[in-house]
């Protein structure tokens, strides 16, 4: 992510309704995973903070981070949300089945072989654990903020539950969300760009007013996605399972 980026997004992470609303949508599916406090949780790509803060809120403690960013880094450390390693997708510095759950959330889209990525999930989640996924989804939502984040792609998510199925991982549950704001995000991105706005991030780009109106169109957003399944939204999330290992046979 670009180092502009990086520092609008530590000032607002707190407060700005998209965060805010992804830490609710994350707690609730763990609270729905019913994963005990003492499990081994990883976080791969932290950014600043945002999901770390949601863990600790959570009571875990047992809570890795890694970002590839020498300054999120910082910036976790900063807000004393660490510990944070310097790694990345698709290689990762642990052994296999390190892991309870892994939360790669907006992260696959920097990846270059994002399969191989996948594969990397599965090998250090423990069998029978869990790995929370989202990703920005549909190409026509292509603007500032991909651009800013170096992102490589958008997906759909049918063909993401393909990819996720290949590497091994077992999808429990799919589905868009931050639906509701769909159109006026892309009416946003597109007159960005043919204003040719200069903004260090989308997130800039809010009030106190429109923060708190955004955030209870979220808020309803993410209780609805799962039930109603929109077929689209400005983002995708993926619950997936690595299976248990076989029982033995018998002898």
């Amino acid at each position: 992510m670009d180092i502009a980026a990086f520092a609008a997004e530590a000032e607002v992470e707190k407060t700005h309704w998209w965060f805010v609303g992804r830490r609710r949508l994350f707690a609730k599916e763990l609270k729905q995973a019913d994963l005990p406090h003492p499990a081994r949780v990883l976080d791969i790509g932290t950014g600043t903070g945002s999901t770390l803060r949601m863990l600790r809120d959570l009571g875990y403690s047992r809570v890795t981070g890694v970002d590839p960013s020498e300054e999120a880094i910082r910036y976790c450390a900063i807000k004393g949300l660490g510990p944070v390693i310097n790694g990345s997708l698709p290689d990762l510095e642990f052994a296999d089945g390190s892991f309870d759950f892994v939360f790669a959330t907006d992260m696959l889209e920097h990846v270059d072989d994002d399969a191989r990525g996948l594969r990397e999930i599965y090998r250090v989640l423990a069998p029978g654990s869990r790995s929370l996924i989202t990703v920005p989804a549909f190409n026509a939502l292509w603007g500032l903020q991909d651009r800013q984040a170096f992102h490589k792609r958008r997906y759909r998510r049918r063909p993401l539950l393909a990819l996720i199925s290949a590497a091994g991982l077992v999808p429990l549950k799919s589905y868009y969300f931050n639906y509701l704001l769909f159109l006026p995000i892309l009416l946003a991105r597109r007159g960005i760009d043919l204003l040719g706005l200069e903004l260090r991030s989308e997130n800039e780009i809010n009030s106190a007013a429109l923060n708190k109106v955004l955030g209870a169109v979220f808020r309803f957003d993410i209780m609805t996605a799962p039930i109603v399944r929109p077929p689209f939204g400005v983002s995708i999330l993926v619950v997936a399972e690595k299976p248990a290992a076989p029982a033995p046979g018998p002898r």
